[in-house]
């Protein structure tokens, strides 16, 4: 459908001189209605969104064969792909990730305009570079959905493994399905592997439904009880009972891993120190020191993960994105 390049700019607004652009190419002739209808409303998410933890598109051109998106680059790749590279990864850091990704869910889902990201999943997360400090940010909006306030929606889509069980019992959803995805990605980051995983479909989408999960030995052994709370309070079953992304954001981690507090969103999703903080009653996983816990072993693990998330990825892609109500169906949902 897409491939990507690169162009270097000339100084125009938006990027200064010799500044470094992605350039996302979608072949108009590979698009189906559905493909078109996504393509259009990730353009226009995108061109609204601004914040820090999110892929920023700068310019869209459509030729009668071709739509280019130049967007930001993210030379460092993706999240987990660094991760498994680490040779020290800890609670802490695991904990700066999530505040990261939290607190842009938490702009779009406070908008006036309501967003909705409805496929948040490991590949979708990018490194803006390959130092220590790189941002992580959001990327592929192309199945997010503007949020009527009086409304909910209905539409079957995400990625099987990630996907709330709500949309999987096809009843109306709203923006806490991002908080379980949320919820899915932060266990991976803590042991290296899903908590729902199973090579046949159905018995995987009925343990989602389920909500049946753990945390085995000796895996888990090393990581604290407020770890393990914070991710029971995002896999709730039950939408109304799940912790919103908002509540994850009381408090944040710096870089040497000790606590301060986010400040308020200013109109573009930007956070100023000298703003007040807002009052948002976060989880203790957050607002604690999480530093001293020491390294988490999830390398290996994750590492094996990250290979049989690469080969699906290039082998049935079928069932990601859109497909899902497809195989739903065949399953008698």
């Amino acid at each position: 459908m897409a491939h990507t390049t690169a162009l270097t700019d000339d100084g125009v607004e938006g990027g200064g001189k010799g500044s470094t652009w992605a350039v996302k190419i979608i072949n108009k002739k590979n698009l189906d209605k559905e493909d078109e209808d996504a393509l259009e409303a990730e353009i226009t998410i995108m061109q609204t969104v601004k914040h820090q933890n999110i892929i920023k598109l700068r310019e869209v051109f459509h030729t009668p064969k071709h739509v280019y998106m130049v967007m930001e680059v993210c030379n460092g790749g993706e999240l987990f792909d660094r991760i498994v590279e680490k040779e020290h990864y800890s609670e802490a850091d695991a904990a700066k990730v999530i505040c990261k990704v939290a607190h842009a869910l938490h702009y779009c889902h406070t908008r006036d305009d309501p967003i909705v990201h409805r496929d948040l999943k490991p590949e979708n997360l990018l490194l803006t570079s390959s130092e220590d400090d790189a941002d992580v940010k959001i990327a592929d909006f192309g199945l997010a959905k503007i949020l009527n306030s009086e409304t909910m929606m209905q539409t079957a889509c995400g990625t099987p493994g990630y996907v709330a069980p709500e949309i999987l019992e096809v009843q109306p959803y709203d923006k806490q399905v991002d908080a379980w995805s949320l919820g899915v990605i932060t266990y991976i980051l803590l042991c290296g592997f899903p908590p729902f995983y199973d090579e046949n479909n159905a018995a995987l989408f009925a343990s989602i439904k389920e909500g049946k999960f753990d945390f085995p030995s000796p895996y888990w052994d090393n990581i604290s009880e407020e770890a393990k709370d914070f991710i029971q309070c995002l896999l709730k079953v039950d939408p109304a009972e799940r912790m919103p992304c908002g509540q994850v954001l009381g408090d944040g981690v710096t870089d040497d891993g000790t606590t301060k507090v986010f400040g308020s969103m200013n109109k573009d999703g930007y956070t100023s120190p000298d703003s007040p903080s807002r009052s948002v009653a976060s989880h203790p996983w957050i607002t604690t020191e999480t530093v001293g816990l020491g390294k988490l072993s999830v390398n290996g693990e994750l590492l094996k993960f990250n290979a049989r998330r690469k080969f699906k990825m290039a082998t049935a892609n079928v069932l990601t994105g859109v497909k899902l109500k497809n195989l739903m169906s065949g399953m008698g949902k």
